[in-house]
């Protein structure tokens, strides 16, 4: 495993901590993904869930992202709703990689009916592509591990798939509050235990991803989430640096904020340094560009990454980023383009 020194002075890692680096480092949401040739290769072998599942593999889809993109941090190749599986809902994936729960949550009889989980156990291969990849990375790019946000791990479980209007989440959440925040309590504990580990098993950071959070008002995020996520987030506290994103979040900016994440990743609906200002300068920020910009030409994204740059105005703590995944559709010079561009407009 690479040296824990070297890689703390890494761009991505000192940026975390809001202190001044050579450039402003950048690195890919769904990085190792549809878009790439070499993916779509392994994924004509292997469901999706079998990726995951296979640690060698995983590793491969990993480090591979990193030496085609020039990235200056790997994300282990994971999915959000794996810790969703020990829980006996019945995960799988449709046509397309979209997630379905056969067995959703719909009562507080059935959030007392969850059986207790051992991430340690249940989800071991997780790690192993960790140690696999961090072994391959050597002390090249640290690498991020991450999960669900519970709100939306907590929202699949209940709508059993994707959802517009979050009928089923809030009818629970406003009906049975109780139910609610034992739902959470028990989705943050098996949080806090699978990122403890991945941490243990080499990530030098954890980006939890809250994708549905923007659903919510402000005020439902304050009384539902926001004391989970201050639990969940402090428990983690000292281990790792813990990175929090969310999209259509532009409302609860400060209350994301105050959950105390070391950086608050934004989404492109929101300009970077009115965002950075609701967030607060004490915290990093990361984004956001739109993702369908990179499907685009060359000038164009020269253009938008310049207006974002600008409005990181040099400031230590801006990791540069899209504001949510890649595209299947987006060309890899474009991906590879960006990063050079990042790194040589921001050369300091």
């Amino acid at each position: 495993m690479a040296s824990t020194s070297i890689l703390e002075d890494s761009p991505f890692i000192k940026c975390l901590k809001r202190e001044t680096t050579t450039y402003t480092p950048v690195w890919i949401m769904r990085q190792a993904g549809r878009y790439m040739r070499e993916y779509r290769e392994i994924r004509s072998r292997v469901g999706f869930l079998e990726l995951c599942k296979t640690p060698d593999l995983a590793a491969e889809v990993t480090v591979m992202a990193v030496e085609q993109l020039g990235v200056d941090a790997a994300i282990i190749f994971a999915d959000i709703l794996l810790p969703l599986e020990p829980l006996q809902l019945q995960l799988r994936f449709s046509k397309g990689d979209g997630p379905v729960i056969e067995k959703p949550i719909r009562t507080g009889k059935d959030v007392d009916a969850l059986p207790p989980v051992e991430p340690l156990e249940s989800l071991d291969f997780v790690f192993e592509a960790i140690r696999l990849s961090c072994r391959a990375l050597g002390s090249r790019v640290p690498l991020i591990g991450f999960a669900g946000a519970p709100f939306t791990l907590a929202s699949y479980a209940i709508e059993g798939g994707a959802s517009k209007n979050y009928e089923q989440t809030k009818g629970l959440m406003y009906a049975d509050a109780d139910a609610w925040h034992k739902l959470m309590v028990k989705l943050s504990d098996i949080t806090f235990a699978y990122l403890k580990a991945q941490i243990q098993a080499g990530a030098s950071a954890v980006q939890l991803f809250d994708s549905w959070v923007g659903a919510l008002s402000p005020l439902d995020y304050e009384r539902f989430v926001l004391p989970h996520m201050i639990d969940l987030i402090g428990r983690l506290k000292g281990q790792a640096p813990v990175i929090y994103f969310g999209t259509m979040t532009g409302g609860m900016l400060d209350l994301m904020s105050a959950s105390n994440a070391d950086v608050i990743g934004v989404d492109w609906r929101v300009q970077l340094d009115k965002a950075w200002a609701q967030i607060g300068y004490e915290r990093g920020i990361q984004g956001n560009l739109d993702p369908l910009v990179l499907l685009s030409n060359k000038a164009e994204i020269e253009r938008q990454t310049r207006i974002i740059l600008d409005k990181a105005a040099g400031r230590p703590g801006h990791i540069f980023n899209l504001g949510h995944g890649v595209l299947p559709e987006t060309p890899p010079e474009h991906v590879r383009y960006l990063v050079q561009l990042v790194h040589q407009l921001t050369q300091r």
